[in-house]
């Protein structure tokens, strides 16, 4: 959990500046979780994001991690609801956390309402296990999926409202293909379906699916067109790297490729859609080629 990492301080820091060691130290340490603090990213921006992180990663630990009531992880969100405001309305805070998110919210004029948006969705994780329909799912990405992308778009000046739209495709796709590839792990570990209810029956899919990692023919079929949504998405908004210059570009259209080779490999894994892809050395590199020469989806 982010309060477990420790972090050194100088103690000739000013209190800003310690606040933006610690976010950075909590970065490190979930380094392997955190693509998007990758080295090719602009040295600009690989500070306020890791800010963002440590603000997400705590959240998202307040929900999921240790051993809280439901009621106490509610509370504890809605506390760092209430430092949202309190930064919104230019008031003292002693958090660390927030204390580098006003800082950076300031500097490069973010929305409050995107934080907002994520505790959302960390509020829902704490509730909801199941979902009723796609809708439901796509609601859910937009709270928990596409503030992210749109965070990056304002920390690199470039919101336009069509950026904004191609993210979020990108974003929710991404956000799929998550759930896609982690089905057995969300199920047993969490007790979460990111599968429509209404299409589980409409194909005759139940949960013994999940618990006995059944890949019969109605899974394949329901998995079939899961995978044909996700890859809509990922279209839709793809050009949007292409679109992107320099380090930050590069970086987008590395988790855009990224994101669509692992569609193809759960599509290869019709026989096991329980099946986890891993990334070999050569479809990095393959993703890596197409990043760089802007080969589209």
């Amino acid at each position: 959990m982010v309060v477990n990492v420790l972090c050194a301080y100088d103690r000739d820091m000013s209190a800003l500046e310690q606040a933006y060691q610690h976010c950075q130290c909590v970065t490190a340490a979930h380094y392997e979780n955190f693509p998007v603090a990758s080295h090719l990213l602009p040295k600009k921006l690989r500070r306020p994001i890791s800010v963002i992180y440590t603000f997400a990663r705590s959240a998202d630990d307040f929900a999921d991690e240790g051993d809280f009531s439901k009621a106490q992880r509610h509370e504890k969100l809605d506390d760092y609801s209430a430092k949202l405001n309190t930064i919104e309305n230019a008031g003292a805070i002693n958090d660390p956390v927030f204390i580098a998110l006003a800082d950076v919210i300031k500097k490069h004029a973010l929305p409050l309402s995107l934080f907002h948006d994520l505790l959302t969705a960390f509020k829902m994780d704490v509730d909801k296990t199941r979902f009723a329909d796609f809708a439901e799912i796509l609601n859910y990405c937009h709270y928990s999926a596409n503030p992210v992308g749109r965070l990056l778009l304002h920390l690199n000046n470039t919101a336009s409202p069509q950026n904004l739209i191609q993210s979020d495709a990108v974003c929710s796709a991404l956000q799929l293909i998550n759930f896609y590839q982690d089905l057995q792990q969300d199920y047993q570990e969490n007790d979460r379906i990111y599968l429509p209810q209404d299409e589980m029956q409409q194909f005759k899919v139940s949960e013994h699916h999940l618990q006995q990692t059944c890949s019969d023919a109605a899974m394949q079929a329901l998995m079939d067109l899961q995978l044909q949504r996700a890859t809509a998405l990922l279209q839709k908004g793809h050009s949007l790297g292409n679109r992107q210059t320099g380090r930050f570009g590069l970086e987008l259209r590395m988790m855009i490729h990224g994101g669509a080779h692992v569609l193809a490999s759960l599509r290869e894994h019709r026989g096991n859609v329980f099946r986890r892809p891993r990334l070999s050395k050569s479809a990095i590199l393959q993703i890596a080629f197409k990043a760089l020469f802007r080969i589209s989806v």
